[in-house]
């Protein structure tokens, strides 16, 4: 599965974030701290160039906290990435951000020279909830569907601290296909875009390798199966996902396996580590690069046979013009008898 999820107004935001890019002091981008990578937006990494991020990885109750520190220390001494473990929920941690904001923007916080802070980040990690836990009030849609947010709001939380929210965007490409397997298992992409019962498959698999005992725990399983498929099931089976005659209703399990990893009813995971990630980007690097040395090797393939098309043409267009002269003469030899 390649998930691509790109509507209009996505393209409007890229647009809108271009342009205020120059304007701000710090982008706030929030993650999803079940999946560090995937839920970064690389589109944002180029937009924001030099300007500093503070990454707040948000649902830190979701995740497990051991795979979180992996990835805290793979961002640990860049001097313009700040990570934190992070929830809305948590007032001390919102009551935090100022202090890290600051941190990496000392020149400014005065209400002469307020920091100018961008709110980014895929759809459905939590930036409403984010800034409604800012301001102390609800000024900002808060939905479980993707893209609740679809207009830029400026805000103002401190006399020295500005806030400025922006659409989710999605980048119109996501090249790495495990990436979309675990944005879809995390509900970052909306259920209509997917296919329940392959994610499902998919989630299982990861499970099954990395958090058995959850698994068997939550569902009470016996002789797990490796087949995410059988497990599937099993788990079915057992939440009563049954169509008449007993038979089990995959989509149906598929929705209650998928609800429950992500409201955290499995237990705390995180589907990536910073190891797994560098595997998987020399793996896409590797199947671009086979992909352009075979379509290289299909135009170099194609130039000879254009040439014989060239060179037919030409000798047809020869044959054509010496036929046209022959007959020309012959006109000409029939005039000079008569």
């Amino acid at each position: 599965m390649s998930v691509q999820w790109y509507p209009g107004h996505m393209n409007k935001a890229r647009r809108e974030i271009e342009e205020v890019m120059t304007q701000v002091d710090i982008v706030i981008e929030v993650l999803d701290s079940r999946i560090p990578d995937s839920s970064q937006n690389p589109m944002l990494n180029t937009l924001r160039g030099d300007v500093p991020v503070l990454r707040l990885l948000n649902k830190k109750d979701l995740a497990d906290k051991a795979r979180l520190d992996l990835w805290l220390e793979h961002w640990r001494g860049s001097e313009t990435v700040l990570a934190h473990p992070f929830s809305t929920l948590d007032k001390a941690d919102v009551a935090k951000i100022s202090q890290w904001v600051g941190q990496m923007v000392p020149h400014r916080g005065s209400a002469e020279k307020p920091i100018r802070a961008m709110i980014a980040g895929i759809p459905n990690v939590g930036k409403s909830s984010l800034m409604n836990a800012l301001l102390g009030r609800r000024v900002a849609k808060v939905g479980d569907e993707p893209a609740v947010t679809k207009s830029q709001q400026k805000l103002k939380v401190t006399n020295g601290f500005q806030i400025l929210d922006t659409p989710g965007i999605l980048w119109p490409k996501i090249e790495n296909p495990d990436a979309s397997y675990r944005l879809a298992v995390t509900g970052a992409v909306r259920d209509t875009a997917i296919d329940y019962e392959d994610v499902a498959l998919a989630g299982l698999k990861f499970f099954i390798a990395d958090y058995l005992d959850a698994l068997v725990t939550r569902y009470k399983l016996k002789d797990v199966s490796t087949d995410p498929y059988e497990v599937l099931k099993v788990i079915g089976s057992k939440r009563g996902a049954l169509r008449s005659g007993g038979k089990v209703d995959m989509h149906k399990a598929a929705e209650v396996f998928l609800n429950d990893v992500r409201t955290g009813a499995i237990g705390p995971y995180v589907m990536e580590t910073p190891e797994m990630i560098a595997l998987e980007e020399r793996m896409v690097e590797e199947a671009k690069a086979k992909k352009e040395a075979e379509r290289q090797a299909r135009l170099a393939a194609a130039i000879p046979q254009r040439q014989q098309a060239s060179n037919r043409a030409y000798r047809d267009n020869q044959t054509q013009q010496t036929d046209q002269a022959g007959v020309t003469k012959q006109d000409e030899n029939k005039d000079d008898k008569q």
